[in-house]
């Protein structure tokens, strides 16, 4: 019993750090498509903002990927592109 506590302790440790490592890419490249952002004309964003807006929509999954999912990529994409981290 002892040993498989500490198995699933160590899967979970493993998950925990996979975890931290997804975040800090994340975070990773929201500073940089708002660097990038920033470094644009205003026409030139939002010609930018446009395509990738046009590309979101014409990539519309299938029905195997749940509507909750594909809407909250859509609404973290949106925030990232109109709304970047100040």
């Amino acid at each position: 019993m002892k040993n498989l506590i500490a198995e699933l302790l160590v899967k979970l440790a493993q998950k925990e750090e996979e975890s931290k490592e997804l975040v800090a890419q994340v975070e990773a490249l929201e500073i940089v498509v708002t660097a990038l952002l920033r470094q644009m004309a205003k026409p030139e964003q939002e010609a930018l903002i446009d395509n990738v807006e046009g590309a979101l929509e014409n990539a519309r999954p299938d029905s195997q990927v749940p509507a909750e999912d594909a809407e909250l990529l859509q609404q973290y994409v949106k925030k990232l592109l109109r709304h970047p981290r100040s």
